[in-house]
């Protein structure tokens, strides 16, 4: 089982992650990249790698013939999967064994037994782990779907049996609402995990969501690292975990971690896996599945253990014994993540696609960003919209959590639209403070809500597109130079702005009615300290060409300079115009040209950044126009299908 030369199967942050630590081990890696990925971190970082194919997963990442042949080519004796692609794959597996690879993974069976979420809930109750109430038959017809739903009653989870990451999982509070999820789901499931395969569980209404870090070697030995808790998600996925979790005592931590290690002995299983678990109000808890792969959360973990888990994976794969027994597991701290998204949580979490103008992740004491972006780099709509995981330890809880808002109240990501401002608001929240967060927590308590740039934003980027405009150095000339107008537009709204350049660095703006003082104090890089009516405050700014991307207070903005000739409101609000939220393939048209349709039903599916993602009809009315068809792939801002209202909106 000795190996030299590793080849990372994956891409971002977590192919960064795994190449630090080989290398540090004196390991030689490779790395793989699509056509879309070719200058990307990871691709740098790593002593060689092979290009596999163009940007869809499907013909690259997820092509186990390109990454066999690519680990050939190269000379690498091991394969390292990461997370997400190909890690919890048997088949993949199945054929490094077959080509003499070793895998830095579970076996095959282990992997095929619990990737499938309906034959893990059986084989767990054979292990005497309490699972959640539901069905887990192989008759998957909708009649028995449905008899099965009445059955357990309503509120229900129909779940994706293969796969995870929130992907083909409905929540459904009636009858009513049944059929459309099992066929959302399975549509949802086949696209990302190429099996339509279901699950029906009982809801547990607002649980905490506990998972338990499991570790097994070849030679028999099974324990476990504590436990992560992950309640705080959207859309079924993770946004925030910690560890430990403030919901568990010692006691119920010895009881869960007993199950997990339960779990993993009854499986055979080797390296590192997650359970996972529902823990009620009450206490109890219950199986929800088993993830057969390092998570996109270890790092909480290792932070408080002070433990490498991807130098346990290396050396488990090699064929060494645990450094630890589980009475030798020692505990220190706090330790919470965040994961940064490009996504508009605004607009129901929707996925962003952009260039990145601006990254410096901050530093700092008990800090970590675990990342693998770089500026000038363009997020895609091919991959998973995570862009880095930001982490803060602490002795305390609170203290991790001070840590982790200054920490991202200090990073810089401009050109895309990200999550970083809502991550704020939810670690500043007062149930989240508290340790009182459960998989609720967002819906009840930080739904998050578009927002407007406030006046001294917008007169700071009147200035900033000023002085672009005339040249830093010759914005001033005299002190009779006429006011200027510089009309703004952020989002679909636009503002005029009168500005007096009084000197070089100072000037009078006037927006919104409000007269204000900007002075440009210092810059530094894309740091920007300035003077705001006296106070002195830190923005950070970045052009893309014509367009300013903003920094203030946490919450970034976008503005251009606007005119009248380049046309009012953007078409498509309003107008009955559906366009495309961003580039992607269609999965389903649902209209037709002619047909009667009603506010809320659903005209086209779209597939982008491994989501799907539903386009409603705006307004009662009729389908005037159908512009695409299945399978097509289709640009940001494409149209997609026009809806005559039958009663025009009014106009604003």
């Amino acid at each position: 089982m000795r190996f030299s030369k590793i080849l990372i199967a994956n891409r971002g942050e977590i192919a960064v992650r795994v190449i630090r630590t080989a290398h540090a081990l004196g390991y030689r890696t490779v790395a793989v990249h699509s056509a879309a990925d070719a200058e990307a971190p990871h691709v740098r970082l790593a002593d060689q790698s092979v290009a596999i194919g163009p940007a869809p997963v499907a013909e690259s990442y997820l092509d186990i013939d390109r990454i066999i042949d690519a680990a050939g080519r190269s000379g690498a004796d091991a394969v390292h999967p990461g997370y997400g692609f190909l890690s919890e794959n048997a088949g993949f597996a199945e054929a490094c064994a077959t080509a003499g690879l070793t895998f830095v993974g579970p076996p095959a069976d282990a992997i095929r037994l619990m990737g499938n979420k309906r034959l893990a809930k059986q084989r767990m109750a054979e292990a005497v782990v309490a699972c959640v109430p539901g069905y887990d038959g192989a008759d998957q017809s909708d009649a028995t779907l449905t008899a099965e739903a009445a059955r357990i009653g309503f509120p229900i989870m129909v779940k994706a049996a293969a796969g995870g990451g929130g992907r083909g999982m409905r929540l459904v509070a009636d009858a009513d609402a049944l059929a459309a999820a099992i066929t959302g789901a399975r549509s949802e499931a086949e696209n990302a995990f190429g099996s339509g395969e279901l699950l029906l569980e009982k809801a547990i209404t607002a649980p905490r969501h506990v998972e338990i870090q499991v570790f097994a070697d070849r030679h028999g030995n099974v324990i476990h690292l504590g436990e992560r808790d992950c309640s705080v998600q959207r859309r079924h996925q993770k946004v925030i975990e910690e560890a430990p979790s403030p919901a568990v005592t010692p006691d119920l931590r010895e009881a869960m971690g007993a199950a997990a290690v339960a779990a993993a002995r009854a499986i055979d299983y080797v390296g590192a896996g997650t359970v996972e678990f529902l823990l009620d109000a009450d206490g109890q808890f219950y199986f929800l599945e088993m993830n057969t792969r390092l998570q996109v959360e270890h790092p909480v973990t290792e932070m408080i253990t002070g433990q490498d888990l991807v130098a346990w994976q290396l050396n488990v794969a090699a064929g060494a014994l645990l450094p630890l027994a589980q009475d030798e597991v020692r505990f220190d701290g706090h330790a919470i993540e965040a994961r940064l998204y490009a996504e508009d949580p605004a607009a129901g979490f929707l996925p962003q696609t952009g260039r990145i103008a601006a990254w410096r992740p901050a530093d700092g004491p008990g800090l970590r960003v675990d990342h693998g972006i770089a500026e000038g780099q363009d997020v895609t709509p091919y991959y998973d919209p995570m862009l880095a995981k930001v982490v803060a330890h602490g002795a305390t809880r609170d203290e991790a959590r001070r840590r982790l808002l200054r920490a991202l109240d200090e990073t810089c990501l401009l050109g895309v639209a990200s999550n970083r401002s809502f991550l704020i608001d939810v670690l500043a929240h007062d149930v989240f403070a508290e340790g009182g967060a459960t998989t609720a927590f967002i819906e009840r308590h930080a739904a998050p809500a578009a927002r407007a740039p406030d006046d001294g934003t917008i007169a700071l980027a009147a200035v900033l597109l000023y002085r672009r405009a005339a040249g830093a150095g010759d914005a001033w000339r005299s002190s009779a130079l006429p006011p200027t107008t510089v009309p703004l537009r952020h989002g679909e709204d636009t503002v005029d702005c009168v500005l007096r350049a009084l000197t070089a660095d100072s000037f009078r703006v006037t927006a919104n009615g409000r007269e204000m003082a900007v002075d440009v104090l210092a810059t530094d890089g894309h740091r920007l300290r300035y003077g705001l009516d006296g106070l002195g405050q830190w923005a950070r700014a970045a052009f893309d060409g014509a367009v300013l991307h903003l920094d203030t207070g946490g919450h970034a903005w976008r503005f251009t300079e606007w005119t009248a000739s380049a046309g009012g409101r953007a078409s498509g609000l309003g107008d009955g115009r559906l366009l495309a939220p961003m580039a992607g393939r269609i999965v389903a048209v649902h209209a037709a040209p002619g047909a009667a349709v009603a506010r809320g039903d659903i005209v086209v599916v779209l597939e982008a950044m491994k989501m799907e993602h539903e386009i409603k009809a705006p307004a009662d009315g009729t389908v005037a126009e159908v512009a695409v068809s299945d399978d097509q792939q289709v640009d940001a801002r494409q149209l997609l299908v026009v809806v005559e209202a039958a009663t025009p909106p009014a106009q604003p």
